[in-house]
């Protein structure tokens, strides 16, 4: 299914801010939106959209504020109120009349998958799903949840010196997965990693946020997918989610990084299917 076409339109999130959200797939089909992570974009889901998943879900996925081609306006305000982040989750929900769809989340998507659940429950949601997410940090109790694949890399990664910031940007996308990404894939990863200005990766992680009380009053089935050698996000965190969300089931990947769905996409594909139909 390679080369599946989609739509792409603009959507006005939280505070007015202009986001870019795309769609393929079957439009009656139970909803899959898919939240990605920190310097990433919609198109790190390609190996979803390309797949059997279209045949039968709407797939949606956005550009987060500040990240691909959705509205980047300098002010931190833009990135450390949760509301704001909550506020764009629920427009595209809305926008895009998914009714009761399945939130996938990703790494940093984890907090904003959060910031959502904080402000408007899950009663409109039919499961969520965890991937190599992070629900806590900044703070104490968050110490050694993130791994050096990131935290190595933060002074580079938030520099205002373009050398400095492709370098530190490169290396944490090679450390995303176990194996180096093919040549191919590092170059269209970094492109898009590197639209996410280093102000608004400061302010992201400007962010102490602690999510798991709001975790315990998950309802909805939930997934946990986690790679068991990430070096981005410990397995730590997965265990957390665990602990905090009543009957949520776990799904762990054996020698695999940071982004399972990418590097072993049939299975990721497989259980989210069965997943979604389960909800």
């Amino acid at each position: 299914m390679a080369g599946v076409m989609g739509t792409t339109r603009r959507i006005a999130g939280g505070g007015g801010l202009e986001l870019s959200v795309y769609e393929c797939g079957k439009s009656a089909g139970p909803g899959i939106l898919f939240i990605h992570g920190f310097c990433q974009s919609h198109l790190a889901w390609s190996h979803q959209f390309e797949s059997v998943l279209a045949e039968e879900f709407k797939l949606v996925a956005l550009d987060l504020r500040g990240h691909g081609m959705s509205d980047k306006p300098p002010g931190p305000d833009n990135y450390t109120k949760g509301q704001f982040w909550a506020d764009d989750i629920a427009a595209v929900i809305a926008r895009l009349d998914l009714q009761k769809p399945n939130l996938v989340a990703w790494s940093y998507g984890g907090y904003v998958l959060c910031d959502y659940l904080q402000r408007y429950g899950d009663s409109e949601l039919s499961g969520v799903v965890f991937v190599s997410a992070g629900v806590r940090r900044g703070m104490e109790s968050a110490q050694g949840l993130a791994r050096p694949g990131i935290i190595d890399l933060l002074p580079g990664l938030m520099s205002t010196d373009l050398d400095e910031n492709i370098a530190a940007t490169r290396e944490f996308v090679i450390n995303c997965t176990s194996d180096p990404p093919s040549q191919g894939d590092l170059e269209q990863t970094l492109a898009y990693n590197m639209m996410t200005p280093p102000q608004v990766r400061e302010a992201m992680f400007s962010r102490a946020l602690d999510f798991f009380p709001v975790l315990s009053t998950v309802k909805v089935p939930t997934l946990v997918i986690h790679g068991t050698k990430d070096e981005v996000i410990d397995l730590a965190m997965a265990e957390l989610i665990l602990a905090a969300v009543p009957g949520a089931q776990k799904s762990f990947y054996e020698g695999l990084g940071h982004a399972p769905f990418r590097e072993n996409p049939e299975r990721f594909n497989l259980e989210l299917e069965n997943f979604v139909r389960s909800c």
